[in-house]
């Protein structure tokens, strides 16, 4: 191993994906076997980013909390500086999170703004999304149904919408290269599972 400085940055990647959606719409599913279909990417969970906080942390919740909304906002920077990080190193960022509202979006689209950002809002419907969510391993106690109305009013005219109620994953990641453009691996052997999107 050389300990010699080497380049990090090359020809910045294609573009960055923001996949969102209300909770049970599969984009920790989605995203992840996204990226795994890209040639050079990486998965950003922002959830993750927020887990990262030890001390003095606020999720979102459905009742007002000035906190809570500005940690939404710091998660999304931190998800832009790294995703920017992979995008110009050559890989594609694909970002998951729960966008809501248009200032949320927009404060991605201004803050990511290096390579071309694909915004893909999954939406299976709020009862495809319930009944996922009590499928989960770890069934959230909040009902975050109610979410798909505001984000159909507030996103409704922005990125693409994909109804992935019946699709599998494979068909869904399938759906999302098609209409970003994006380079992916072909396909050599058929999936494993069938699977319908679970997260």
């Amino acid at each position: 191993m050389s300990l010699n400085p080497t380049p990090i940055d090359r020809e910045s990647a294609a573009g960055a994906v923001l996949l969102t959606g209300i909770p049970g719409s599969g984009k920790s599913t989605v995203a992840k076997a996204l990226a795994g279909r890209l040639r050079m990417s990486a998965h950003i969970e922002v959830d993750a980013l927020q887990q990262m906080i030890v001390s003095g942390g606020h999720w979102p919740s459905p009742a007002e909390n000035a906190e809570a909304d500005r940690q939404i906002f710091l998660r999304a920077r931190n998800a832009c500086l790294l995703a920017d990080s992979f995008a110009r190193a050559g890989f594609v960022p694909v970002l998951d999170d729960v966008v809501v509202r248009r200032a949320h979006l927009d404060f991605y689209r201004a803050t990511l703004a290096a390579v071309p950002l694909h915004v893909i809002i999954l939406a299976p419907g709020p009862a495809v999304a319930r009944q996922r969510n009590q499928a989960r391993e770890k069934v959230l106690t909040t009902d975050w149904s109610p979410l798909d109305t505001a984000m159909r009013s507030e996103l409704g005219q922005w990125g693409t919408w994909i109804d992935n109620a019946a699709q599998t994953v494979e068909e869904t990641v399938g759906a999302i290269l098609s209409v970003t453009g994006l380079a992916s691996i072909p396909e050599v052997d058929p999936p494993l599972h069938g699977g319908r999107v679970e997260l």
